[in-house]
């Protein structure tokens, strides 16, 4: 397989990814409470956004590199 098509394909996965869970969650611990040998710890889920047009220019980057790698086979 030619390596314009096979990214082409890769950036088209990506796109229906970023369209189809629109964000990236992770948990991280932090301190609440902090005093001597007394201690608490929250864990909070925080949400990275991904704004649609990330997938919109990964899907047309992605069929450029498909129509690109077709001509030049």
């Amino acid at each position: 397989m030619k390596s314009y098509t096979l990214l082409g394909i890769v950036l088209i996965v990506i796109a229906a990814i970023a369209f189809g869970y629109q964000g990236i969650s992770y948990t991280t611990r932090e301190k609440v409470v902090d005093i001597g040998p007394i201690q608490m710890s929250a864990d909070r889920t925080r949400t990275l956004p991904l704004p649609p047009i990330v997938g919109g220019v990964a899907l047309i980057g992605g069929i450029a590199l498909l129509v690109l790698g077709s001509k030049k086979g």
